[in-house]
This record gives structure tokens, C-alpha cells and sequence, in this order.
């Protein structure tokens, strides 16, 4: 039988993952908002914050503090590169012929992981102590409130850079009609570029934020930024808001299925779920 006790801690076990699924969804719905197309080198961003976060500890030497900040950079500026070097010199402005495009960059930068960080699987420590916090009898390892305060603080910050800044603007601008956005005077090739550089941070962060409580390695990004993807669908893709609550949901029926049901399905009974919701809502919870 479980208890009271048992629901906090699978409730906070899930919140912590849907916080990284909602980054994740975040920075699909950035890309697709303003340029139209899924960007599948999302899940590589992710792989690539764990891999900085590594580097800057282990082979730079740098603390936790300034590691992190630098891998979340680092993937921002990587996320400009894949736009003006994969994707804006494309003949073609065909959204599925993109979507393919950004098929082929997330395999070339996985090619590239793989050779710079090797296959074998590493770890980072943890950004807060390894003492658990105990509310009503559940444990919360600091790792998990670090992950929820970040998370919080990160979206905070990214409502106001799309309601208080002129770059932001731009890019609602650019996403509500591009060719309005044009005529008027905007830079749309500066707002794409913004808006993958924007992915990258945002998948950057949930990569650097979920490696300490995983095992890291050139591939990890895949299933997370499925399960990301997938967020984003059930919250309504394109949907800011919907993307957290999608994130927070996901997360929530992972664990909740793997406390209560079995953990070899977790994954199972969310995409259940998720097919359930789009079967009598397609455009997702919060989609227009």
C-alpha cells in the first residue's frame, strides 16, 4: 500500500523531470514559432549542455558556478552556428525539406560528440549538496530543487524577453507574420538566428541541469528530447504556456505510472496518455 508520503515523492520525482521537458519543449516551440518547422538538433543541444558542463569541470578545471553558465553559452552559440551555416543557405524555404535538413545536422553533430567526448558514458557532480531535504516525510535531493529554481527563474526570464525586449518583439513579430515583419523593416534573418540561438540556450540549460542526475553521453539528448517533443505536442505546439504544462504533465504521468504501476512502462503509459489527449484534442491542450 502506499501512503501520503509515497504520492509527495513520486509528485516531486515528476515535477522535477517535467521541468526539464518543458525547457526542452521550449525551445522547440522558439524554432517553430518563428521559422514554421520542428528543429530536430534540439536533442543534440541537450547532449551538447551535458558535454560542456563536462569539459569546463574536468578538462578546464572551472567550478560548477562558472561551468555552467559557460556550457549553456556554449550551446547558444552553437545553436547560431546550425542556423546560418545549416540551415539559412538551403535553397529551398520548403518546411519539410528543413525539417530534413535539421534531421541531417542533429546526425552530423552527434557524429561530431561522438568523436570529440568518445562513447563511453561519464558523470558531472551534482550543483547542490548530495543531503536530501525532507517535506512531510518525502526526500528532495537539492539537486532537484536546484533543477525547479532554475527552471522557474529561466522562464521568468524568457517571458520577459518576449514581452520587455526589443529583440523579443521581433521575434512575436517575425512568428505572427514574417512578411508584415519584412516590409515594416525587421531583420528576419537576425530573428531566426536569434530564435536558434534561444533553442540552444534553452536545451543547453536542460542538459547541464539533468546530467548530474543521469549518465552522460553523446546520445542522451535523444529520449529527452523526445519526450520534450512530446510535451510540446500535448500542450499545444507552439503554446509557450502549453509546453510547461505539457513538460510538467509528462513528467508527472512518468512517475506517478512507475510508483504506482511499473517503471518498465513509464515510458509506455505517458505516450498512451499523450495518444489519448490527441485523439480528442489533435491540436493539443492549449493549441489554437
Amino acid at each position: 500500500m502506499y501512503g501520503f508520503q509515497d504520492l509527495l515523492q513520486f509528485t516531486f520525482a515528476g515535477i522535477t523531470s517535467g521541468a526539464i521537458y518543458a525547457l526542452i519543449a521550449l525551445g522547440f516551440c522558439v524554432v517553430h514559432n518563428t521559422i514554421g518547422i520542428v528543429n530536430f538538433a534540439q536533442v543534440d543541444f541537450v547532449s551538447l549542455g551535458g558535454m560542456f558542463l563536462f569539459s569546463g569541470l574536468f578538462w578546464s578545471g572551472l567550478p560548477m558556478v562558472a561551468a555552467l553558465p559557460c556550457a549553456v553559452a556554449a550551446v547558444t552559440v552553437v545553436g547560431i552556428v546550425v542556423e546560418r551555416l545549416g540551415v539559412r543557405p538551403s535553397r529551398s524555404q520548403n518546411h519539410l525539406v528543413l525539417i530534413f535538413l535539421t534531421i541531417g545536422i542533429s546526425i552530423i553533430l552527434r557524429g561530431g560528440m561522438k568523436l570529440i567526448w568518445g562513447k563511453n558514458r561519464m558523470a558531472v557532480p551534482s550543483l547542490a549538496g548530495d543531503e536530501p531535504l525532507r517535506i512531510a516525510g518525502a526526500a528532495i535531493l537539492p539537486q532537484a530543487v536546484a533543477i525547479l529554481v532554475i527552471t522557474a527563474v529561466a522562464i521568468g526570464l524568457l517571458v520577459f524577453f518576449f514581452h520587455g525586449t526589443r529583440l523579443g518583439l521581433a521575434m512575436r513579430a517575425v512568428a505572427s507574420n514574417p512578411t508584415a515583419a519584412s516590409v515594416v523593416g525587421l531583420s528576419v534573418g537576425r530573428v531566426k538566428a536569434a530564435s536558434f540561438a534561444l533553442a540552444g540556450g534553452l536545451g543547453g540549460l536542460a542538459g547541464v541541469l539533468v546530467t548530474p542526475i543521469t549518465t552522460l553521453s553523446y546520445d542522451v539528448g535523444v529520449l529527452l528530447g523526445l519526450k520534450g517533443f512530446a510535451a510540446a505536442i500535448l500542450g499545444g505546439f507552439g503554446s509557450f504556456p502549453g509546453a510547461v504544462i505539457g513538460g510538467v504533465m509528462l513528467g508527472l504521468l512518468e512517475s506517478l505510472s512507475a510508483g504506482y504501476w511499473s517503471s518498465a512502462y513509464k515510458d509506455v503509459a505517458a505516450f498512451v496518455v499523450l495518444l489519448l489527449v490527441l485523439f480528442v484534442r489533435p491540436k493539443g491542450l492549449l493549441g489554437k
